[in-house]
């Protein structure tokens, strides 16, 4: 099987890479950034998943699966570039995996969407609407690319699309959302509020994707690991000293004192927690993480 991965410089991309390749598939990976220790057996291509290149790459590799790792965060890049990478490159994608005759597409997204408020569920099921960009306009672009990668399952019928959204990772990479909030020794909270982190090793994620293509996946899942911890545990588990702070000093710190630099809409996701019910992805691949909560945040202490 040929598999394309885009967005392959990062963490879990290059372990899902590799994982590919132990299984004997032919890899071909997509990134403005290069991967100077790559291992020779992929076909590395340093382009803009936006731009004509790209396109060239599905015309001449001729893909079996296509795996979209590429998207972006509000932490390494500005809106404007935001959204033309996440929904312009998302939509540019999907065109080229009809236009080529790609058989599965798989892309990776994120349980944020779906918003954080006090008046969310406990456990956000596939059913539900992603509302994160409402509170959180960071998030905006992710949604759009998101609601527009499932609306391929109608779009383009004969393209086997899943649609996975995982919740955080952490692992030996330190890079991500969560790895970012917790960079520093210090961790600013909201006062009055503990909220459940939801979270998975970055090689049960790596794992999950393998399976989604192997299992030649279609619909929208969560993707899960162990159970959920209160914010204020997994700090001191990974060796950091939360810092209660009131709401509108906490706003005023972001980014400050040590603290990470995030935007203050932010601040819903610090109070309320974004928790996923993934036992549909679970019933359908008989995926099983192998790293629980302790041991996944054990791996992430600080030093």
């Amino acid at each position: 099987m040929k598999v394309l991965i885009t967005g392959i410089t990062g963490v879990i991309a290059k372990g899902v890479a590799r994982r590919f390749l132990a299984d004997g598939h032919e890899v071909h990976g997509i990134d403005r950034r290069p991967w100077p220790d790559a291992p020779r057996e992929i076909g590395m291509h340093t382009v803009d998943i936006r731009k004509r290149p790209a396109e060239d790459v599905f015309r001449k590799v001729k893909p079996d699966a296509m795996i979209h790792m590429a998207t972006v965060t509000h932490f390494t890049t500005r809106f404007e570039e935001r959204y033309r990478i996440n929904l312009v490159g998302t939509r540019r994608l999907f065109e080229h995996c009809a236009k080529y005759g790609v058989k599965q597409a798989v892309f990776v997204g994120r349980h944020t969407i779906y918003g954080a408020a006090s008046d969310s569920p406990l456990y956000h099921t596939e059913d539900e609407p992603p509302l994160g960009g409402s509170t959180f306009p960071e998030l905006a672009d992710l949604v759009a690319a998101d609601m527009f990668a499932a609306s391929a399952l109608w779009r383009w019928p004969e393209l086997n699309t899943s649609v996975l959204r995982f919740v955080y990772t952490l692992g030996p990479g330190r890079r991500g959302t969560l790895a970012t909030y917790l960079e520093g020794p210090r961790v600013p909270m909201v006062m009055g509020f503990d909220p459940l982190f939801h979270f998975m090793h970055e090689h049960d994620a790596e794992e999950a994707v393998v399976r989604a293509v192997h299992h030649k996946l279609r619909g929208v899942f969560n993707v899960a690991g162990p159970p959920p911890v209160p914010l204020s545990l997994l700090c001191s588990a990974t060796g950091r000293r939360a810092i209660p702070l009131p709401e509108p000093i906490f706003r005023r710190s972001l980014g400050r004192f040590g603290f990470p630099k995030m935007p203050s809409s932010a601040t819903p996701h610090i109070k309320h927690p974004v928790v996923v019910d993934g036992s549909a992805f679970v019933k359908t691949t008989g995926f099983e993480y192998q790293y629980s909560e302790s041991q996944t945040m054990e791996g992430f202490r600080w030093s």
